[in-house]
């Protein structure tokens, strides 16, 4: 009887063309370990170890996602074997100490296989073959080749991880958690090598996970953007049935070999997003770490429109090309009740917020955006409105914690605008100044921030007036 596999090439992938490869030498030495490659695993050392005419990696980085207990882990297994037979240095880098020691031991272990010898103790005097000596100190673990001079560093990450210190190839384990800070420090640590390669493996982003290099790879070498890098994935684009057999094998590889239909059919199913997640290997289209949940944005969200009381303001925030108006107002029950009026191009003019002010009438209007707000404040006091606040830097760090602190209070809130929540809910903390104030900053660059920076001016104002109480009079 046949036995059904799990697809053997990637559902999406960028490779760059390539004519040689040294997978085939890094195969080669595996197989010396007595085991045998999948084919999905081998096409991809090939891919990542391509060369080009020059000798170098044609992919100086190289990221990869597959959906768990696949054998992804195996591929940088093969490729540090190869690195330390080519006299190469490693550092492999993991997110847990117990996932980069595991590493160690299965490379010492294939090592074995081959028939090499560990040695506890090196003679100066004695020259060894077909030996290694092998620290196991937990976390600190270092795979030494004698007779090439190869290593391989096995390390947990941090945002001071590998400073002063040089390799060869940098082993991005557990990419999903792999983070901005981490990178800055850790990308330079192959800057001196001839041949440098950085591999990234790992899952999509879960809703605990806090890594934002991963998913930026993908969606920049997906699209093109990145150079000499090459990019391979077995995922679902949409959330699927959890039943659906036909999409296990599309999206697991390893399917037919150790995987099977038996194993993920006792899988908890119970939580959908997550299985797609990390067996469909699904990309959620949101990110999963804004400093601005969809579930903290849906907890102020009102089911009808509040009745409105006290004043209009209005946000206006000019950024790169684009102008973004935004009001507040009371509630009858105290809150601010806010909600997004328009974005438009700076080359509109300032005529459609100018007209929609004089409509309005409020109380005052928040102008911010170098340049242009003095512009508009000049065009407003030549229609007779002078109630017009230019926020310096100092208050706009008070509106941005003022804003923080009415959104976990839920003393403000809205009527779900859905652009208004794409913005909200995919946002980061920017630096303002230097004593720990902060802005937001859109994670993806087809969103525009003002949106959200407009609405946070106009509650920043309506936050300072008074909420009017009911007098009580008795006798």
């Amino acid at each position: 009887m046949d036995v059904r596999h799990g697809r053997q090439t990637p559902t999406s992938s960028v490779v760059l063309p390539y004519t040689e490869t040294l997978g085939e030498r890094a195969i080669d030495l595996y197989k010396r370990t007595g085991r045998t490659p999948q084919p999905w695993q081998e096409a991809l050392v090939y891919d990542i170890r391509a060369i080009g005419t020059d000798g170098l990696f044609t992919h100086s980085k190289f990221g990869y996602e597959v959906p768990r207990r696949n054998g992804k882990g195996e591929i940088i297994t093969i490729t540090e074997l190869d690195d330390l037979f080519a006299g190469r240095k490693v550092l492999h880098t993991a997110h847990r100490t117990t996932t980069s020691s595991s590493a160690s031991l299965r490379l010492a272990n294939l090592l074995k296989d081959m028939g090499y010898e560990e040695i506890q103790r090196i003679s100066r005097n004695e020259v060894y073959e077909k030996a290694y000596t092998y620290s196991k100190q937990f976390g600190l673990e270092r795979i030494n080749l004698l007779d090439t001079g190869g290593s391989v560093d096995f390390r947990t990450r941090t945002s001071v991880g590998g400073l002063g210190e040089g390799f060869d190839t940098l082993i991005v384990d557990e990419a999903q958690e792999y983070t901005d800070d981490q990178q800055n420090t850790l990308q330079y640590v192959v800057s001196d090598s001839e041949n440098p390669q950085i591999i990234l493996c790992g899952t999509p982003p879960t809703l605990v996970s806090k890594g934002t290099v991963f998913p930026k790879l993908r969606r920049d070498t997906l699209a093109g953007k990145e150079e000499y890098t090459g990019w391979a994935e077995w995922s679902t684009e949409h959330i699927a049935d959890c039943n659906d057999i036909d999409l296990w094998y599309e999206c697991n590889p390893a399917m037919g070999y150790q995987l099977s239909e038996r194993k993920i059919k006792a899988e908890d199913k119970s939580d959908e997003l997550d299985f797609n997640i990390q067996r469909l290997g699904y990309w959620a289209k949101h990110n999963l770490k804004s400093d601005i949940t969809v579930t903290d944005w849906e907890s102020i969200k009102c089911g009808s429109v509040p009745k409105l009381t006290g004043k209009l303001y209005v946000g206006i925030k000019f950024t790169k090309g684009s102008a973004s108006m935004s009001v507040a107002c009371r509630t009858e029950d105290g809150r601010i009740f806010f909600e997004s009026v328009d974005t438009r191009p700076q080359r509109s003019g300032d005529v459609w917020m100018i007209d929609l002010i004089r409509q309005m009438d409020p109380e005052e209007v928040i102008i911010d955006g170098s340049g242009a707000q003095s512009i508009l404040k000049a065009e407003l006091e030549d229609i007779g409105f002078r109630q017009i606040v230019l926020p310096t830097v100092k208050e706009v760090i008070v509106a941005n914690a003022k804003f923080e602190q009415l959104l976990y209070s839920q003393e403000i809130c809205h009527m779900g605008q859905p652009s208004l929540q794409q913005v909200s809910t995919n946002v980061s903390k920017r630096a303002i100044g230097a004593n720990g104030g902060f802005g937001y900053k859109a994670q993806f660059d087809q969103m525009e921030i003002g949106l959200l920076d407009s609405c946070i001016l106009a509650i920043w104002k309506c936050s300072e007036t008074k909420v009017k109480k009911k007098q009580i009079i008795s006798y």
